[in-house]
């Protein structure tokens, strides 16, 4: 029996938002907040935060602004799945465009469950308003004070998604995307 690819992408996809949510589990089940776990020396840490808005620990507009950033993560997430399916429809695309999608919308997946259901099953906020949990943090470059100045966010498996996702569309898949932007024959555009 062979698999389609639309299939092997959705099993892709559930499988990286399974990955991503149960490391959040372990982590928010076996360490406690601000603790740190010493991976690979001083520069790969497991460190539990709980990020309430965007990137970087960003705040927008107080309630209002998680409302309005949940659901554009949740409307962001629908356009992404509807696009790749759009996209492996039509055939067009190849195989290595639509992982690079699918691992944006996992990513993108990941981090909408905590938000919209974290607050719920953990007990500290309603529907929406859930926070991220976020446990990577390589801080790679301190200066003479110790301090870190290179790479100082804590991010997790969706986040990681989300880049490799883009810089792999961006690094190795970018001529699919400036050829969508060209006109398909050169008389139609004259």
């Amino acid at each position: 029996m062979k698999v389609s690819r639309g299939a092997r992408l959705i099993v892709l996809g559930v499988l990286l938002v399974v990955i991503d949510q149960v490391i959040k589990y372990l982590v928010k089940t076996n360490m406690e907040l601000g603790q740190q776990i010493y991976v690979l020396g001083d520069w790969f840490r497991i460190c539990f935060v709980e990020n309430i808005g965007m990137a970087f620990g960003m705040k927008f507009g107080g309630a209002v602004g998680k409302f309005l950033l949940s659901l554009f993560r949740i409307i962001l997430c629908g356009a992404l799945i509807w696009w790749i399916s759009s996209l492996n429809k039509k055939g067009k695309a190849p195989t290595g465009v639509l992982v690079g999608l699918t691992l944006i919308t996992a990513g993108a997946f990941g981090n909408i469950i905590d938000c919209l259901f974290y607050g719920m099953i953990w007990d500290y906020a309603p529907f929406m308003f859930g926070k991220v949990v976020d446990m990577f943090y390589f801080p790679l470059i301190h200066n003479s004070a110790g301090e870190v100045i290179f790479f100082s966010p804590v991010f997790n498996f969706a986040d990681s998604c989300v880049t490799v996702g883009a810089f792999y569309l961006i690094l190795f898949q970018w001529k699919f995307f400036a050829s969508e932007d060209k006109p398909k024959d050169d008389k139609k555009a004259a």
